[in-house]
């Protein structure tokens, strides 16, 4: 049964208009843990993601229904709306609200049914879909499509993130799931948002994603601590070297000699050498330099592994098993980390024998049985 026979059944049938809209998942390409740190990340949007369908109502009240989830959302535009634990989902559809309320837009009653077909937990930014996509939808009863603006609705979900969640998240996924372009990979600079499409034609090549299957909670994962240690080893920084710095990423590797601390001093190479990382990777990608590119994706990973300390054993097994079969140029954990989901690049005719082999021997080490998805890069929220 379709998303939208199941709307009929759940809100009846309606002589009002039935609006449906798409949000995508994203992935990050390379330039982990940098959207915090002020540098480059390259990520794009792909073609899993969250189905939304709205009709609108007379009245103020906001029904919200996951065919994902069992518990239903109702918010009364009249009544202040406030974080309950119980809501689970739906609270990032309450904070959009909530914030988009604040900033004084006149917001219609309507009825929501979503349906994504993202793994929950695997790190492809189910929660930045939700987001852009509830408040994508609730923009577009209020404005015409092209006067939505994108910039604005990412960091209205960062913010829902921040303050309404309690994830102290970056930019990055909000930004990719509002603005990406089919066929291109976004190089964002996260201090200033200023953007470019890189062209991300892969000729002959699959991108894979790797899901573990071990699922990482990202609230209470180590992620608050990471920043955190950014957060010192730069304050070392700019105490030494008496400079205003912004951010992490606009230290050299030369400022490394000034932190003494052996943790910090990790972190802080892991961020700057992947913001060069993130850059090159943009340059080989414009020369279609797949074996290049392929090759930076591996000493992202061994950065993360070793520096950044975010792996762990299920991901760097997935990985190392994806970089023993020929023909895969490259592979690396993507997300947050700590379980959730890895990337390869990988020959397209040979995609079959090495999800079969990859598998097989991941589920050998970790009695986990992954996940593959072959994806394609696409543009970011939109009406269908």
């Amino acid at each position: 049964m379709d998303l939208l026979s199941i709307f009929h059944n759940i809100y009846g049938k309606s002589e009002k208009t039935i609006l449906q809209f798409f949000s995508p998942g994203r992935i990050n390409l390379i330039g982990e843990h940098i959207d915090y740190n002020g540098g480059y990340v390259l990520p794009g949007a792909i073609n899993l993601g969250i189905y939304g369908v709205m009709s609108p109502r007379n009245d103020t009240k906001i029904y919200l229904k996951s065919m994902d989830f069992p518990n239903e959302v109702e918010v009364d535009l009249n009544k202040a709306i406030e974080y309950k634990i119980e809501d689970g989902w739906g609270n990032y559809a309450k904070g959009i609200i909530k914030y988009l309320l604040e900033d004084g837009y006149s917001l219609k009653g309507c009825n929501i049914l979503i349906k994504g077909d993202l793994p929950n937990g695997a790190g492809l930014s189910s929660s930045a879909a939700l987001e852009v996509l509830i408040g994508y939808m609730l923009l577009f009863l209020i404005q015409k499509p092209e006067e939505i603006d994108k910039k604005y609705l990412a960091l209205l979900g960062q913010r829902v993130e921040n303050k309404f969640i309690g994830v102290n998240s970056g930019i990055m996924d909000q930004f990719t799931v509002a603005n990406a372009k089919k066929d291109h990979a976004l190089l964002l600079n996260t201090q200033h948002l200023s953007s470019e499409y890189i062209p991300c034609y892969l000729n002959g090549y699959s991108l894979v994603i790797m899901n573990t299957n071990k699922r990482r909670e990202l609230a209470s994962s180590n992620y608050n601590q990471r920043r955190q240690e950014c957060e010192n080893a730069l304050e070392t920084i700019k105490k030494a070297k008496k400079a205003a710095l912004n951010n992490l990423c606009e230290c050299t590797l030369d400022d490394l000699k000034y932190i003494k601390n052996e943790v910090e001093y990790k972190r802080a190479r892991h961020v700057i050498t992947e913001n060069q990382r993130v850059i090159k990777a943009a340059n080989l990608l414009k020369n279609n330099d797949l074996k290049g590119f392929g090759e930076l994706l591996v000493q992202s990973h061994n950065s993360l592994k070793h520096d950044y300390e975010v792996t762990g054993f299920e991901l760097d097994t997935i990985v190392e098993e994806a970089l023993k079969i020929p023909n895969c140029l490259g592979a690396r954990m993507t997300g947050a980390g700590f379980g959730g989901c890895a990337i390869a690049l990988v020959e397209e005719n040979i995609v079959d024998s090495f999800i079969k082999s990859v598998s097989k021997n991941y589920h050998q080490k970790t009695k986990l049985t992954p996940e593959f998805y072959i994806t394609t890069l696409e543009d970011g929220v939109r009406q269908i």
